[in-house]
């Protein structure tokens, strides 16, 4: 089984992981970091922004490789990184269809504040739009 689990660098995320851990040790984990990609570049030439999401994606990828060394025993789990780019919910929605997935954790939110109720909330999103059964961690 293999068990996907959204990650955002939030506390929700963190815990999302350790919950994933605990529950799914034997199971292949795959941790997707979404890199968002702003609406505010669509003025800019297609070459600057490849180079600007490119730069975004290693970033995301090394600090994404740094938190988990906190509280990932690499002996014990086995687990694999992935970073993708463009809206957090329908980047985990369609990683999960095209990668064989069987399940889903998230944490409870990634936001805080007014920008969660303004932005909605990318959980309740993977929630409804998942093709497999999605486990959101407070």
């Amino acid at each position: 089984m293999t068990v996907l689990v959204a990650y955002d660098g939030s506390a929700p995320a963190q815990k999302a992981v350790k919950y994933a851990i605990n529950e799914h040790a034997d199971e292949e984990l795959v941790l997707l970091r979404v890199v968002e990609f702003s609406d505010s570049y669509t003025d800019a030439s297609i070459k600057a922004i490849q180079d600007l999401l490119g730069e975004r994606r290693e970033a995301a990828a090394e600090k994404l490789r740094e938190d988990l060394m906190d509280f990932i025993d690499e002996s014990d789990v086995d687990y694999r990184m992935e970073v993708a780019t463009g809206d957090p919910a329908r980047e985990v929605v369609e990683f999960a269809a095209e990668n064989d997935v069987d399940h889903i954790v998230i944490g409870s939110h990634g936001r805080s504040g007014v920008s969660r109720v303004l932005l909605g909330s990318v959980a309740e999103t993977i929630a409804r739009r998942a093709p497999v059964s999605v486990t959101i961690v407070r």
